[in-house]
């Protein structure tokens, strides 16, 4: 499992890192200020989490444990949930897709508080 965890983190980021350069260079005359800024959100705390989920990585090979696992896939969760609701939002103006957005910031709490529970545990 970490051995997914740490490549699904360096391609998050990968994908944060290119989706925030087209944000700055291509979308920057498309779409409005706020919805680019809603975009940048989106790529921001994509970037956050991609590094929590590699530090998940890292602690399921030196401390494996199923609340180490369970951050990590709620790392994964909140990306797909928060920063996708985000893109989809920015790039086709639908507001009803913010309506998604809670969710992910809640899988991501829900990874912060897995990672501490294990960390308290060690």
């Amino acid at each position: 499992m970490h051995r997914k965890f740490l490549a699904l983190g360096a391609l998050s980021g990968g994908i944060a890192v290119a989706l925030g350069a087209f944000a700055a260079h291509a979308l920057k005359a498309r779409l409005d200020a706020q919805l680019l800024v809603t975009f940048e959100t989106g790529a921001r705390y994509q970037m956050y989490h991609a590094l929590a989920l590699l530090a998940a990585g890292l602690l399921a090979e030196r401390f494996p444990s199923r609340l180490v696992a369970a951050s990590g896939v709620f790392f994964l969760a909140g990306t797909v949930l928060f920063s996708g609701s985000l893109y989809a939002l920015a790039l086709t103006g639908m507001r009803g897709l913010g309506a998604v957005t809670p969710f992910g910031g809640v899988a991501f709490l829900a990874g912060w508080l897995c990672l501490g529970l294990a960390a308290g545990r060690r």
